[in-house]
């Protein structure tokens, strides 16, 4: 089985930071794509930032010069570092693995999400 587990939401002011990690763990041999998205109450979930395994990142225009993701491959995490948050970016931020093969041996991929951690910024 693979998990994600996410921390670093949480409270924040206008104008302050925060940094969200995301390990996953289980059986992983490789890990294609890894990425945060987030979903606002009432709105769909949308792409925040998403880096390839060379490290190729994309990130939504929202968040572009403020948000930067970045990851290790060798630990199977990956970051975001959220600079300069202000209240549109309250929602609840989820993190995903795509392109996941649990064995060398194997060509199966699947793709895998973390349960989600919170961010509120608000004065």
């Amino acid at each position: 089985q693979v998990q994600l587990v996410e921390s670093g939401g949480g409270l924040v002011q206008p104008g302050g930071s925060l940094r969200l990690s995301c390990a996953a763990s289980g059986s992983i041999f490789s890990i294609n794509g890894m990425g945060w998205y987030r979903q606002a109450p009432g709105k769909q979930r949308e792409l925040v930032a998403a880096i390839s395994s060379g490290g190729s990142t994309n990130y939504a225009d929202s968040v572009k010069g403020r948000f930067s993701i970045s990851r290790d491959n060798a630990k199977n995490t990956v970051y975001l570092q959220m600079n300069s948050l202000n209240p549109e970016d309250t929602a609840v931020y989820y993190c995903n693995a795509e392109g996941v093969r649990r064995y060398p041996y194997s060509q199966l991929q699947a793709d895998y999400w973390g349960q989600g951690t919170q961010v509120t910024v608000a004065s």
